[in-house]
């Protein structure tokens, strides 16, 4: 049997706007993965831990409050310092194309915008886990 791929689902900062990633949670378990939300107002540093304590194979940030420059790049370092950057670091909110090309060229994965497909979000997670194994 195959392992369920873990993904830690995750609001950063003061962003109080918590409906979309319940959405992609309940979406993400229903395409069969192992979905940990830790709720609102976290900090970097506590969703590191989270996945760490969950061995995750992903961490989903949902971001609104246009913090996302600061928020993905501190996250990315501390994934890299605690060596866990074989993890998936992906998300969704608003951003501008600008960047969204920044932030891949850093290293975070997909990020999806308003109006993205739910499938499309599980596919990508999926998609990534089956060609980025884990030990």
């Amino acid at each position: 049997m195959d392992k369920k791929i873990r993904v830690v689902v995750a609001k950063a900062g003061l962003d109080g706007h918590d409906r979309g990633a319940k959405v992609i949670a309940a979406a993400l378990r229903d395409a069969g993965m192992e979905v940990i939300y830790t709720g609102l107002r976290q900090t970097p540093e506590t969703i590191v831990e989270a996945a760490i304590q969950e061995d995750a194979d992903v961490i989903g940030i949902s971001i609104l409050s246009g913090a996302h420059m600061t928020v993905f790049p501190k996250i990315l370092k501390l994934m890299q310092e605690k060596g866990i950057d074989d993890v998936l670091l992906t998300g969704g909110g608003i951003f501008p194309e600008d960047d969204i090309k920044k932030l891949k060229e850093m290293g975070v994965g997909e990020l999806f915008t308003p109006g993205s497909s739910t499938t499309d979000i599980a596919d990508y997670i999926k998609e990534w886990c089956k060609t980025h194994p884990r030990n």
